[in-house]
């Protein structure tokens, strides 16, 4: 399959018109534009100057794009020439309080550095961060007046809400730049890795700087006339960054391999080399957030490349006209193309290489780096480190999958390349909600194991406790014996105590559960009615683990309050009924956990359910949670129910044993489709 992906060298990642669009247009009109008329001495921006560029269709119904990128051009070019030359301590004067209202005013004296630079790279890096910076910006303006603020930014644009505070004509020339396909789109076609470093004309992230400082004046007055204050939303907190490490730290060796292997992997365009560069740069310079940057982007673009040769279809390289949608992350680790064909390039990945990239990219509970920092909803300055290490270090195994077979074996002979190599072949996806189950069923189990096992007070042994529950308790816990014993037997052999001729004793059922979430679950590309089952069984472990936390609080508590004689007769009476019910519920909360976790480990068994079927599975699933649920509520500190768990209990286990017992759990089918099998 290598071999398929050694190509001719690419020129542009950019279609004809888009090439023509943002490279060319804007420099046909030759005339030298006055900078006093679009800024006054004071950096004051001159808006009627700007919007004067925008040309309408004959119907006024729409922006005519190509004309007013023509008569942006010399407006943009005058403005770089003024900014490029403009004094840092001049700059910060006039345009740090107009840039206030992004949130993040650091960013710009970098921004205006990158310009000063003509290192073609670090400026497209620099547009990238401004439009993530300025599509936040633009949600908290909306939230002054709307409420579900648009995911993303070309409606947000369009929106009724921004208008009214900036003015259609400005709103219209921010399309033209970075909100419509048919215009210049700087913001897609860098963000999804179309455009190399050259293909960027300066003057535009110049004219963006601009603009956005000329948006902070204007909203300035808007916030005075309207008397409202503008609050920013506060940044996210990336998920599960500390459950994704799975590679150490890049070593100064390995990140010398991994420049000498840039240079000769044909993942890597040749046009786009310089990005990766500075990429390994920022990292070094601790640069974290522009490091991860530059590297998902590049990951984008390799990964298109090698999407339209396993699948043969080498247009889907370029960047589509405004008629036709781009080739993206989405469906580039799609399961299918657009055609309904299985698309071939998670096939010549492998599930390890693509459950990696869902979990950093896609999955709803993973950290999702590209959307995040996209949409500029991420701290640069707080972006972890281990976050764009694990990046890298992915990025160098997959390089390593595009070179000859020399410099691979070369390669492989350093230990430390060997053993990310392994890493990655290894990787399983830690994001997917299966995953996530599996962590809450073990967060679960210690939750309940943490129970306290103190004996009662001395004097709580001579307290009277009255009978009457005595007999539902024995009979749950007769339920319990045998309910546990039936799944035990359905447990995969190899984590049965084969030692044992009995029942498992209670104190091995934490050893069964561990090492049932240890057992392999197929989670990529998972059908709707998986996830589904999944959902529920995640509601399910959620509400014992909150009983698990509030038992013990509770315990922990009456003890307290019994040792300092401050419980009344009638709190003693009912920390004794607590006491009894925690005997039945700790096996009971057990019992769920190890059902949870046999039918996560046959997840996948639910297809072969029919509507029917697969309709009464969910109905008996939820019962189980409608159990949960309401044993959480009866356990609360303030409800204190607990003979009311008790009865919950001995219903809840009724009705597990009638649907065990008809045979239609996934243990069951998994079983009887291996005894077809055999």
């Amino acid at each position: 399959m290598r071999e398929i992906l050694i190509g001719e060298p690419i020129a542009t990642c950019l279609s004809p018109s888009v090439y023509d669009m943002i490279c060319k247009l804007g420099f046909e009109v030759r005339e030298n534009c006055d900078i006093s008329s679009i800024v006054t001495q004071n950096g004051e921006v001159c808006w009627k100057k700007i919007t004067d560029c925008m040309v309408y269709t004959e119907s006024a119904q729409g922006l005519d794009h190509r004309e007013s990128v023509r008569l942006l051009g010399p407006v943009c070019q005058a403005v770089h020439l003024y900014l490029s030359s403009l004094p840092k301590g001049e700059f910060e004067v006039q345009y740090a309080p107009a840039l206030q209202w992004t949130g993040v005013p650091e960013l710009f004296p970098e921004i205006l550095d990158a310009l000063r630079s003509l290192e073609s790279p670090s400026i497209s890096l620099s547009l990238m961060k401004l439009t993530s910076c300025l599509e936040r910006a633009l949600g908290d303006v909306y939230l002054l007046i709307g409420k579900d603020c648009p995911f993303l930014l070309r409606d947000l644009l369009a929106s009724e809400e921004l208008a009214q505070v900036f003015g259609q004509p400005v709103m219209d020339v921010l399309k033209v730049f970075v909100g419509s396909p048919r215009g210049l789109n700087l913001r897609n076609v860098l963000w999804h890795g179309f455009a190399a470093p050259q293909e960027v004309p300066p003057k535009y992230c110049s004219m963006m700087l601009l603009l956005t400082a000329g948006l902070g004046q204007l909203l300035k007055g808007f916030l005075q006339q309207a008397n409202l204050t503008l609050a920013h939303r506060p940044f996210v907190t990336l998920a599960s960054v500390e459950d994704l490490i799975v590679f150490p730290d890049v070593t100064s060796e390995v990140l010398s391999v991994l420049e000498e292997v840039m240079k000769k992997s044909t993942f890597i365009l040749k046009i786009m080399l310089p990005y990766w560069e500075v990429a390994l740069t920022k990292l070094k310079s601790h640069r974290f957030a522009d490091c991860a940057i530059l590297l998902l982007v590049q990951l984008e673009t390799g990964l298109r490349k090698a999407f339209a040769e396993v699948n043969e279809c080498p247009k889907r390289l370029l960047t589509a006209e405004s008629t036709a949608l781009y080739t993206t992350f989405d469906e580039i680790l799609a399961k299918h193309l657009n055609d309904g064909k299985i698309n071939q390039l998670p096939l010549f990945l492998g599930e390890p290489a693509m459950e990696f990239l869902w979990d950093f990219l896609n999955h709803q509970e993973g950290p999702r780096l590209r959307d995040r920092l996209s949409h500029g909803e991420v701290s640069l300055p707080e972006f972890p480190k281990e976050a764009a290490g694990q990046l890298l270090a992915f990025s160098f195994v997959l390089l390593l999958r595009f070179i000859d077979g020399d410099l691979l074996a070369a390669c492989k002979e350093k230990a430390a390349v060997r053993s990310l190599i392994n890493l990655a072949a290894t990787y399983v996806s830690r994001c997917h909600p299966a995953s996530q189950l599996k962590k809450q069923v073990l967060s679960c189990e210690g939750s309940i194991g943490a129970w306290p096992l103190l004996p009662l007070p001395e004097e709580a042994e001579r307290e009277p406790v009255r009978p009457e529950g005595d007999s539902e308790t024995d009979a749950c816990s007769s339920l319990i014996t045998e309910i546990v014993a039936e799944l035990c037997c359905r447990a995969p052999e190899t984590h049965r105590a084969a030692h044992l001729s009995g029942p498992l004793p209670p104190e091995q059922w934490p050893l069964l559960l561990h090492a049932l979430c240890s057992t392999p679950v197929r989670t990529l590309f998972c059908p709707r009615a998986v996830l589904e089952v999944l959902a529920v069984l995640r509601r399910v472990t959620a509400h014992c683990r909150l009983v698990g936390v509030q038992v013990a609080a509770c315990v922990e508590l009456r003890r307290r309050q019994w040792e300092d004689r401050s419980l009344r007769s009638r709190q003693r009476r009912n920390y004794l009924r607590l006491a009894r019910s925690i005997k039945l519920l700790s096996p009971m909360l057990y019992l769920i956990l190890l059902l949870i976790a046999l039918e996560l480990i046959n997840i996948h068994m639910v297809l072969g359910k029919n509507a029917s079927e697969y309709q009464q599975y969910l109905r008996f699933l939820k019962c189980v949670l409608q159990y949960a649920e309401n044993v959480a509520a009866c356990t609360r500190q303030d409800r204190n129910k607990w003979d009311d768990a008790v009865r919950l209990t001995h219903a809840a286990l009724l009705k597990i044993w009638t649907f065990i017992e008809k045979k239609q759990m996934l243990m069951h089918l998994a079983e009887k489709s291996t005894s077809k099998v055999v």
